[in-house]
């Protein structure tokens, strides 16, 4: 349950849309890592928030307890504390795994591949985390998935909220995973969740949601550092002062008009320390809505400048800000536009079929195939010692092979070989 076998056109597609992804990394200068798919079970344990329940654990092998990765950013962080590396920027594409209840029409699985960009090391502030939401913003403009937009807040934000609206330190990160279930349920929900099943006061409650229902841009950062109560918080202080310098980046980047300054965004890991982001499609269920319509996050992510440390025998840390594409979520969206388009993906990349139109012919065929092998073509023939001509040419308008070379008599006797071009039926002798 809540895993799948992809057929080859899948399997053609999901490669197609990872070399997009991997590319755009590339471009920006990462440089790919590769972990383990087990790790030790106190390496996952207590990083998660309320998800740690998904991690999948395994027996006790020989005195190790493991688990399977749950993401790839505490192995990351994990392999940089073990080899002492204070400074990378870098990619993963791998699977990871989480004991979830599947939704697979919704693109939730219990195996699935995360693509993972990270930077790792002590810069100046808030220039790789616009970077990442460069990245972000590339990657879903190249997909041509529609209309998007990517909500950023800040960790630090977040708790001075709940600081001035009196709540106590230690329900911080439990009311930071109820908010953030705003973007899903109204709020008169998340109120009553915060007060039936967290415990907070009504009072502290409703002067929460003053704040986590704004949203905007640079004015209402501007208007944040003005708020009485806000600008006498450190830790809020500091978030809204690099959000606005954030903010001047990403103008500088050319796409604030595609970022919104979400104050409901919470992101429920514990690992988060600073900005944080969400990338989120809208459709338009019809014209007329004023409100476009969420379909669910394609990427997140976020700072986490204490994770690393936890790994580390000194507490050495390495402050980090990474981002992960939801590339299952966007494979959902690609399979169901290819489907409606009815348009067929080759599954293979065969440059020229060889095939022979009489009988007897079998070491003409496989003489020039290795030939074309050996130069490095991609080629393929039929498994037929006599194969008819016209079922080798089908076989090329199945599978989208673009060329036929055919071997007759004839053309062994002249020393050439007839190269037809499948879709247009042209002949030319070589």
């Amino acid at each position: 349950q809540g895993t799948r076998d992809h057929p080859p056109a899948q399997t053609a597609l999901r490669d197609r849309l990872l070399s997009a992804v991997v590319s755009c990394f590339k471009r920006h200068g990462a440089a790919a890592i590769d972990t383990p798919v087990l790790e030790l079970r106190e390496t996952l344990m207590g990083k998660y928030g309320e998800d740690t329940k998904l991690i999948y654990e395994l027996q006790d092998q020989g005195g190790e307890l493991l688990a399977l990765r749950y993401d790839l950013t505490v192995p990351f962080a994990r392999y940089l504390a073990m080899n002492k590396v204070t400074n990378m920027k870098r990619y993963h594409v791998a699977k990871v795994y989480r004991r979830d209840n599947p939704a697979t029409t919704r693109g939730r699985y219990r195996e699935f591949y995360q693509c993972d960009f990270d930077i790792a090391g002590q810069f100046d502030p808030m220039i790789p985390d616009a970077e990442c939401l460069k990245i972000v913003h590339e990657i879903l403009s190249d997909l041509q998935l529609g209309d998007f937009v990517i909500k950023v807040n800040d960790r630090r934000i977040l708790n001075g909220v709940f600081a001035v609206c009196g709540v106590p330190e230690n329900k911080f990160i439990p009311a930071c995973s109820t908010v953030d279930k705003l973007d899903k349920v109204p709020w008169e929900e998340v109120r009553s969740e915060m007060v039936g099943e967290k415990g907070l006061s009504p009072e502290a409650a409703d002067r929460i949601g003053e704040y986590v229902q704004l949203h905007g841009g640079l004015e209402l950062i501007e208007r944040l550092l003005q708020d009485p109560k806000l600008s006498q918080n450190k830790l809020a202080k500091e978030g809204l002062g690099d959000m606005k310098l954030l903010f001047e980046y990403l103008t500088l980047f050319g796409i604030t008009g595609k970022i919104s300054f979400d104050l409901s965004l919470a992101r429920g890991l514990d690992y988060y320390t600073g900005v944080i982001f969400e990338a989120v499609l809208l459709h338009q269920e019809n014209e007329h809505v004023e409100e476009p319509v969420s379909v669910g996050s394609v990427a997140g992510g976020g700072r986490y400048d204490g994770l690393v440390g936890m790994f580390d025998p000194k507490g050495r840390k390495v402050p980090c800000v990474g981002v992960s594409i939801g590339i299952e979520r966007i494979f959902s969206i690609l399979e169901q536009r290819l489907k409606a388009s009815g348009e067929k993906l080759r599954t293979t990349e065969t440059q020229v079929l060889v095939a022979t139109p009489q009988k007897h012919l079998l070491p003409a065929r496989l003489k020039l195939i290795s030939e074309l092998w050996d130069a490095g073509i991609k080629a393929e023939m039929l498994y037929k010692k006599d194969p008819k001509l016209l079922k080798q040419l089908q076989y090329c308008e199945d599978t989208g092979i673009p060329l036929a070379a055919i071997v007759g008599e004839q053309e062994l006797a002249d020393g050439v070989v007839k190269l037809r071009d499948v879709a247009t039926r042209e002949e030319v002798r070589m």
